[in-house]
């Protein structure tokens, strides 16, 4: 297997943590996207979207989402189970895991894509450009703050995200919550039950992994 990756980037950051979760060794490749290393041809080949993660399975099929990473080494490496176990877990995480893209990575993307000047015409990921919406960087804002709220509340009734134990939901929020900085809106402090768990999820091996280290 290959995994294509971004040292500075969310999303490739959660398909790193999610294959140090495993104990898994891959061999790693940087794309670099300040420099437009996935908009290039031999990257397009792989993800014609011009996105990272990029996972290259064992039979060179080329996975572009973090779901189909996820579910994909899952399968492989059932333990320790990151998907759930029992019918009601898989769903309890597969419904915070998308609460957490909809709802907090989205709204950042939002805010970030549509009010940085440094990314005027790339208000969406890829190999495709599109202008900026600036009442949508406003909206984004407001739509974290929400967000931020919804944590709160789930987390001061449950130790993690998706019930009793520690699964992709906690990555897929850990990772969008610690990326809120880049917009100035971090999770206010005031949300101590969020800022317990985050303080949980950071002290695990596979959080503070960046560009291309072993899995612990």
């Amino acid at each position: 297997m290959i995994f294509y990756d971004c040292a500075t980037a969310p999303s490739p950051r959660r398909a790193r943590m999610f294959i140090a979760e495993k104990g898994l060794r891959i061999e790693t490749r940087q794309v670099d996207l300040r420099n437009d290393g996935h908009r290039q041809p031999d990257f397009l080949q792989l993800n014609p979207y011009g996105t990272v993660p990029v996972l290259i399975t064992e039979t060179g099929q080329s996975l572009t989402e973090n779901i189909a990473i996820a579910a994909y080494l899952e399968a492989l490496h059932p333990t320790p189970a990151l998907m759930g176990d029992t019918a009601d877990e898989k769903a309890a995480i597969l419904m915070w895991n998308a609460i957490c893209e909809s709802h907090g990575g989205m709204a950042i993307a939002e805010a970030l894509r549509n009010g940085s000047p440094a990314l005027k015409g790339r208000a969406l990921p890829g190999a495709v450009d599109f202008e900026q919406i600036p009442a949508l960087a406003e909206r984004g804002l407001k739509r974290l703050g929400l967000f931020f709220t919804t944590l709160e509340t789930r987390l001061q009734d449950s130790d993690w995200l998706a019930g009793d134990s520690f699964s992709m939901a906690d990555i897929t929020g850990f990772v969008f919550c610690d990326f809120a900085r880049i917009v100035k809106m971090p999770v206010p402090a005031d949300n101590q039950a969020t800022q317990a768990w985050m303080s949980k999820v950071q002290s695990r091996p596979s959080a503070s992994l960046r560009d291309h280290d072993p899995a612990p």
